[in-house]
């Protein structure tokens, strides 16, 4: 009688985790978030704590269902065919994000290139009379009918002060990545860990160029959220945006305890390149971000 090699479980079976709790908990945790924060624009005394309340669920929920993920590799559950639909996953995450900021851009486009010049008059004289005929300016400084400026840019401060910095840092942290990807391939522990070290370091010192950006453009030069368009898609871009970079760095942070624990070689470490891939677009979405609405 012949008998056939038995299969190992990571090789014969495609793995199906539980139902879990984790999906359900980070839509209740967005919703938390962005009720403090409409409640914290309305000022009411409430609104921050259930913004920050939310971000702290937001965090929490994603190092557990990181770690329910890395307890699921470290007992083999996964094949190559998990493996291969994590990369599609994960390559279907990034597109819709992709048309997430699309969608802002699209605004940013319409409102600069079609909104504002018709308002103006500048294409079309009769929509400005008809509609707005005490609306002057162009993009990004506005005039209300209360002759009430409403600051943009060029009102913030120098575009090669913090901005460009920010690009600098955004930028480098790419490069620090690609070498702390470079030395996991290569099996360079600890040119790995110092890549992700800096990488880090640099999406903090990001945040906190432009956390003190936010602060100088309400505090000094009157750009809020009620400042016309301009405000309030500088602060969904550039908001989104960070939220982003908040993620990217949470995710880095878990990546580097990983190597640090040796989770990781050059065969299998898709969690690392899939971090990578989701870093590397947030960098993209600033440069757009500083070339459309910064600079030009």
């Amino acid at each position: 009688m012949n008998v056939q090699p038995k299969e190992s479980k990571s090789t014969s079976h495609y793995f199906v985790p539980e139902p879990s709790v984790w999906p359900v908990a980070l839509c209740a945790s967005i919703i938390l978030f962005f009720i403090g924060a409409a409640n914290w624009l309305h000022d009411h005394w409430f609104g921050p704590y259930l913004l920050f309340l939310g971000l702290l669920c937001i965090l929490g929920v994603m190092c557990g269902w990181f770690g329910s993920v890395i307890r699921e590799n470290r007992a083999e559950s996964y094949n190559a065919q998990v493996g291969y639909s994590f990369r599609w996953g994960m390559t279907w995450f990034i597109f819709s994000e992709v048309l997430f900021f699309a969608s802002f851009f699209a605004a940013l486009f319409y409102t600069r290139v079609i909104s504002v010049p018709e308002l103006s008059g500048i294409t079309h004289p009769l929509t400005h009379i008809l509609l707005w005929p005490d609306f002057s300016g162009g993009w990004p400084l506005f005039h209300n009918p209360d002759n009430q400026q409403f600051l943009g840019a060029t009102s913030v401060g120098n575009i090669w002060g913090i901005p460009a910095l920010n690009t600098l840092l955004l930028l480098s942290s790419g490069v620090t990545l690609t070498i702390a990807h470079w030395g996991l391939t290569l099996k360079k522990r600890g040119v790995l860990i110092v890549g992700l070290i800096c990488t880090i370091l640099l999406g903090i010192t990001f945040l906190g160029c432009q956390a003190s950006e936010y602060y100088d453009a309400y505090q000094q030069h009157g750009l809020t959220l009620n400042a016309g368009s301009y405000g309030s898609l500088f602060f969904l871009l550039t908001g989104f945006h960070g939220a982003h970079v908040t993620i990217g760095t949470t995710m880095l942070i878990i990546m580097l305890i990983r190597s640090i624990q040796g989770d990781f070689s050059p065969e299998n470490h898709f969690a690392f390149s899939a971090t990578a891939w989701y870093w590397h677009f947030v960098d993209v979405v600033w440069l757009m971000l500083f070339i459309f609405f910064y600079w030009i």
